[in-house]
């Protein structure tokens, strides 16, 4: 009877930075140029990636893949943190929540298994060179990356069905700038244990197997590297993965940054502990998509020539 009465929620409030304008407008300001930048950026890489036929390989292809997942994963998201900056109520239907968090979830899952894609084809092109154009001919690698696509969207519909599913009928403030989905579940007037099970196996398969995988595939690289004869040719080898390996330290060691920080037990800090998390996670979901670009442009030879070559046909053009 009492459930009967309580109203159901139909919107939710993200409560942001509602309590601080000052700092809401000076980073609404730095995450609309990291914003810029993410666009700008991985936009360059994809359009390099696509005109350049030398760039026609799979590790470029699984590079496009990865700089479409990140204009994807922030565009998610980010618009709707700029609009709660300058919003003095911050508003979401609850549909739209829920479109929001489920693709944020696919891009985030679709991430991990990618990597773990691109590893593999490091793997190969170290390990095996001789069997590389048949192992990772076109037939393997692009249902590779439509895999990848393909779980990400699938374990989010899961875990997002499962949350839809659940009775919202209180307290409706989310305390974040996003619909983030352990932010939402908390707001659920019912138990969540399935629903937190759920999201653990789901780490586990999406965040433990592709880290294991990968550092399994470099524990095989870095011997096949070492065997090498010349400190030349081990240089060479090693440049071809080291950008693979520098967007992979800073994508997992972020994750393990925000979950293995230690909570403040001071009850008088909790509210600059929750300002200290939000901030992190906003920060975590610019930094990686930001810094991919950046990073395989300065330690890409082929990327900087095909920048290059792009950048002087449209000169030529104009």
């Amino acid at each position: 009877m009492e459930e009967a009465n309580q109203s159901k929620v139909a919107e939710f409030v993200l409560l942001g930075l509602s309590d601080q304008p000052k700092l809401e407008k000076m980073f609404f300001v730095l995450i609309l140029l990291m914003y810029l930048v993410i666009l700008l950026g991985n936009g360059v890489l994809i359009l390099v990636t696509i005109s350049d036929s030398h760039l026609h390989t799979p590790m470029y292809f699984f590079l496009g893949n990865l700089s479409f997942l990140d204009i994807c994963y922030t565009t998610s998201s980010i618009p709707l943190v700029l609009d709660g900056f300058l919003t003095p109520r911050k508003t979401i239907s609850f549909s739209a929540c829920a479109v929001q968090m489920f693709l944020s979830f696919a891009m985030g899952a679709t991430e991990c298994v990618l990597l773990g894609m691109m590893a593999f084809d490091r793997y190969v092109a170290i390990c095996k060179p001789l069997r590389y154009p048949m192992v990772m001919s076109k037939a393997a690698y692009v249902p590779m990356a439509a895999s990848s696509w393909l779980a990400g969207g699938v374990n989010s519909l899961v875990q997002i069905s499962l949350a839809v599913q659940l009775p919202f009928c209180g307290d409706n403030v989310i305390n974040h700038f996003t619909c983030e989905i352990l932010a939402v579940l908390k707001l659920a007037c019912a138990d969540i244990s399935s629903n937190v099970i759920s999201m653990g196996v789901a780490n586990v398969i999406f965040l433990g197997v592709p880290v294991l995988f990968i550092f399994v595939s470099y524990i095989f690289i870095l011997t096949t590297i070492l065997r090498i004869p010349s400190a030349e040719g081990q240089r060479k080898a090693f440049s071809t993965c080291s950008s693979h390996l520098t967007v992979v330290v800073i994508f997992y060691g972020t994750i393990l940054f925000m979950y293995a920080k230690p909570k403040s037990k001071d009850p008088r800090g909790e509210d600059k502990q929750d300002v200290s998390d939000k901030l992190i996670s906003l920060f975590y979901g610019v930094l990686t998509p930001m810094l991919n670009p950046i990073i395989y442009s300065l330690r890409n030879k082929d990327v900087k020539v095909a920048m290059k070559n792009l950048a002087s046909q449209k000169c030529f053009t104009q």
